[in-house]
């Protein structure tokens, strides 16, 4: 799976990573959902931990189609509640 952090770079995810990158994300719709901002936050910063430290970053100069892209760090709690919807990012 290849993950996109906007304005960041692109990883290659291990399919069996695939899993619990949708599992966070699902639980991040759900604290969107809630108006939990915290919960949020700490879900989105394992969303991109997992990415970053399990997938492989790819060349800058190799632009390859993503399978998810994910907002940028500093995604405000307003602009999330716009993304973080209905099967959120990763569709089930």
């Amino acid at each position: 799976m290849i993950v996109r952090i906007s304005g960041e770079g692109q990883f290659k995810l291990p399919d069996d990573h695939a899993e619990r990158l949708n599992g966070l994300d699902n639980d991040a719709v759900a604290a969107v959902e809630a108006g939990d901002e915290e919960k949020f936050r700490s879900l989105f910063d394992d969303m991109l931990s997992l990415v970053e430290s399990d997938g492989e970053a790819l060349p800058e100069d190799e632009l390859v189609e993503s399978d998810v892209i994910l907002p940028p760090r500093d995604v405000s709690f307003e602009e999330a509640a716009g993304e973080f919807t209905g099967e959120g990012l990763i569709p089930d």
